[in-house]
């Protein structure tokens, strides 16, 4: 693992506009655009580099808790308090809802909390206080399935990379894992004492991070529903999370401040001044957070820079020594090992202690081959 100077985040550009709490952020996949929601009723859109303003779409009735962009980035989706699935065309801005069935305008029964598209973008998923989540197919935008178990109100829902499983939370302060390929019964995790106010899975599909009103992340495993660990520090509900695109990090948001979280080490590594929502960009070194008085906040990092001499930890479990993520596949730690040899090995590295340090690398590798045989 190499030592790097502790990453700095600025707030770059502050952004007003919106007369109410902000409560969801979106970046757009396919441009450096942000959306944002707000309990104003209104959503707006912004530059992600330059914090300007580009434009608001007005005509929802009630507060929107969430938005969303289409994989293709042509379309973006809002959700609310009005139980209306509300879609928006980004070329001609032009406004249209989904609608449940022909007796009713309304998408769920209850407030829409949060929606997530698959990333082929077929699905459309949608959570809500009516203690279900409905699976719309799209184009055609019908339901095709109500995913029903959760016993109270469903605030969160993510989908994993390859679009075939769904993880949501729920005020009963439990998780469900439901699979979109063959709708076998879900896998359900029990561990928060709280609210489940926000779940998320990282880039590689491997885990899932949720938050919760007991102020406590959890990260486990998506396909095993094994707990990993939990992160402490927030003093209140922690109502958003979001994965680093190299999923080495998450971020976290809560009423009164935001917090970042380096996953290999299990520790926190920097606080700032916001709140929820919270989303990492495309490139992981811009953050986008809520802030007080209805404005939103766009950071950006320091690159960080490798100190002379660099050593792996020459003592721990494998995955430590290699400087990967204990559910790295074995292609990354191959990897890894690959980059250690390069650097540390005594033909290349002409430091006295290099062969007792590759001798480390080597049997942490050992270590991991064996498993992998067990496996």
């Amino acid at each position: 693992m190499n030592d790097r100077t502790p990453v700095t985040w600025k707030c770059v550009h502050t952004l007003k506009g919106h007369s109410a709490a902000v409560n969801s952020i979106a970046i757009n996949p396919q441009s450096s655009i942000i959306a944002s929601g707000s309990d104003d009723k209104t959503v707006s859109l912004w530059d992600l580099k330059t914090g300007k303003h580009i434009f608001t779409f007005y005509g929802l009735l009630k507060a929107v808790f969430s938005v969303n962009f289409s994989p293709d980035g042509k379309m973006l989706v809002s959700g609310g308090l009005d139980r209306k699935i509300t879609t928006w065309d980004l070329d001609t801005k032009a406004m249209r809802s989904l609608f449940r069935d022909s007796t009713s305008s309304e998408s769920h029964f209850g407030y829409i909390f949060s929606i997530a598209f698959t990333p082929n973008g077929e699905i459309l998923a949608s959570a809500s206080a009516d203690k279900t989540i409905e699976i719309w197919h799209l184009p055609r935008w019908v339901v095709t399935r109500t995913l029903k178990g959760h016993s109270e109100a469903v605030w969160a829902i993510a989908i994993a990379p390859d679009g075939k499983i769904l993880a949501s939370g729920s005020t009963d302060k439990t998780i469900r894992i439901w699979h979109l390929d063959s709708w076998k019964e879900p896998l359900i995790l029990s561990g928060h004492s709280g609210w489940v106010t926000s779940v998320a899975i990282a880039p590689n599909g491997k885990i899932l991070a949720s938050g919760s009103a007991d102020t406590t992340i959890k990260l486990w495993h998506l396909n095993t529903g094994k707990l990993l660990y939990t992160l402490t520090g927030h003093s209140s509900a922690v109502w958003s999370i979001s994965f680093s695109p190299d999923g080495e990090s998450i971020v976290s948001g809560s009423k009164d401040e935001v917090k970042i979280w380096h996953l290999r080490k299990a520790e926190l590594s920097d606080t700032l001044s916001g709140r929820h929502p919270v989303v990492f960009s495309p490139d992981g070194n811009t953050l986008i957070s809520g802030s007080k008085l209805s404005t939103i906040k766009i950071w950006r990092q320091s690159s960080p820079t490798r100190k002379s001499t660099t050593l792996p930890l020459l003592s721990g479990q494998w995955w430590e020594v290699l400087g990967v993520n204990e559910l790295a596949s074995h292609q990354e730690v191959k990897l890894a090992y690959r980059r250690l040899i390069k650097q540390y090995h005594p033909d290349i590295n002409p430091a006295a202690n290099a062969k007792d340090i590759m001798q480390v690398i080597n049997e942490a590798y050992a270590k991991f081959e064996a498993e992998k045989l067990d496996s």
